[in-house]
């Protein structure tokens, strides 16, 4: 790969993806600060994911599979939001989070969040949300039946204006069932 990209520190994407490139990935590749898509997919390099890739906090989409990286992958960072393990696929060297593969030598395992564990927040906000759904029915249902039951006189409107859309809808049906009577 070559290490004059690495002086671009401005880029945003680079795809150098199905190039037949060869070599190591360059340690200089830490120096692209604003990289936000980098895609090293389907070429020949080898050797370990460079440590000074966790400075990439910008980063946001990563594919390094299809090559013949090997090593440890980096776990600080951003290399915590890569849990698909579809970017290092091909890499047979490639071991730990979020691959099946446990690299040797290393007990810990990163945590996997249980379904029964949930952060303070998002139970507070889980809490918020049911909070205003019931006081919003209330409002809503009592302001309106509420309202029916006390005033005598918009109860009384209301259930004119309903039979006036019963008697409406019952005229419409018996109108067409006369015309598809004639008809036949």
């Amino acid at each position: 790969m070559p290490v004059g990209l690495t002086s671009l520190t401005r880029l945003g994407t680079l795809n150098l993806s199905m190039n037949h490139l060869t070599g190591n990935i360059p340690a200089e590749i830490g120096s692209l600060e604003r990289i936000e898509t980098l895609d090293l997919s389907s070429n020949k390099l080898s050797g370990p994911i460079p440590q000074t890739m966790v400075s990439l906090t910008f980063m946001n989409h990563l594919n390094l599979s299809y090559n013949n990286l090997s090593g440890k992958i980096p776990t600080s960072n951003q290399f915590k939001t890569f849990i698909d393990p579809s970017i290092y696929e091909g890499n047979a060297g490639l071991c730990g989070h979020p691959l099946p593969t446990d690299c040797q030598g290393n007990k810990e395992t990163p945590p996997v969040p249980s379904a029964d564990e949930e952060d303070d927040d998002s139970k507070f906000d889980r809490l918020w949300f049911i909070l205003s759904v019931v006081i919003g029915f209330c409002f809503g249902f009592w302001g309106v039946f509420g309202t029916l039951a006390v005033k005598k006189s918009w109860r009384y409107a209301y259930f004119c204006f309903v039979d006036k859309v019963k008697y409406a809808v019952l005229d419409f049906f018996s109108a067409i069932a006369t015309y598809l009577q004639k008809r036949s």
